[in-house]
């Protein structure tokens, strides 16, 4: 192998490392809006609850009463809470998911079963970060290793 196909290993590995180093960051940085949205959906889902129970209903007849208006406005708000009681349980079941999961295989988790929402915004706030955990480091060693075993010839005709 010649000095340039090492030099080109060495960079791609260290670059792979690099690059795949912020899975776990990523994952850490998705559960904290998970966090947010959680608390913020917390407060409507407890007004709304809140306010059935002053009127003697429980969430399901308040939702019947929204759904059974003649005004479309009342049924289409009626459907926009219950979207809202959805993505709430949703993103709860994901937190605790992503809380057990270990934190070297929380990104595969991701992966899987992302809230788009959440997974574009996090993505779009998203601030590398020097991995200094476990998980970091083993996701950046075993990354640098599969980029280093690539080809630098192939490579090489990628970038011509």
């Amino acid at each position: 192998m010649g000095l340039l196909a090492r030099v080109l290993t060495i960079v791609m590995a260290l670059l792979g490392g690099v690059v795949f180093s912020q899975g776990p960051e990523f994952a850490q940085q998705y559960r904290q809006r998970i966090g947010g949205a959680l608390d913020e959906l917390r407060k409507i889902v407890d007004a709304f609850d809140s306010q059935a129970v002053q009127n003697g209903l429980d969430r399901q007849e308040a939702l019947s009463v929204y759904a059974a208006s003649p005004e479309v406005f009342l049924r289409n708000q009626g459907d926009a809470m219950r979207r809202i009681f959805e993505r709430y349980d949703r993103l709860s079941a994901q937190q605790r998911e992503l809380a057990l999961e270990p934190p070297v295989t929380r990104p595969l988790l991701l992966l899987r079963r992302p809230d788009l929402t959440l997974a574009k915004n996090t993505w779009n706030d998203f601030v590398p970060a020097v991995p200094v955990d476990l998980a970091g480091l083993i996701w950046g060693q075993r990354d640098a290793s599969w980029a280093g075993q690539r080809q630098p010839v192939a490579v090489l005709r990628v970038v011509e």
